[in-house]
Parts: C-alpha cells; structure tokens; sequence
C-alpha cells in the first residue's frame, strides 16, 4: 500500500514538473523565425520626490513641433 501511494505521488511530480518545464520554455524568435533571447518586461519607473518618498509620475506636456528653418 505504502509503495503505491509513493509511486502515485512520484507520477504526480514528474508530470506538474513536466508542465512547469514546458511552460517555461516558450522560445523567442525574431523576424526571420531564427531562436533569440527572450527579453524580461521591464517594471516602470517609481518617481520619487525630493525627499526620496514616492509620489505620482507627472507626464511631460507634448512639445509642439517647430518649423525647419
């Protein structure tokens, strides 16, 4: 009895971590379909105030388009 719950739960590992493994392991490619380096999200920037205590992010005004001269 103790043997069968041992390979029962043994089988139950291996196929989550089989899951794991292949979910981990989408690849990257670039335009021509060749493998590259998958790239992390990158986490966006916490502003902080002059006191180094966390405030809201201003976002820039647009700047209007000046003429060529």
């Amino acid at each position: 009895m103790m043997i069968r719950n041992l390979a029962l739960a043994a089988l139950a590992v291996i196929a989550f971590g089989g899951q794991l493994a292949h979910a981990k392991s989408q690849p990257c490619r670039d335009a021509k379909g060749k493998f590259t380096k998958c790239e992390a999200p990158k986490k966006p920037k916490r502003c902080r105030d002059a006191n180094g205590k966390f405030t809201k992010c201003e976002t820039p005004a647009p700047q209007a388009a000046q003429p060529a001269n």
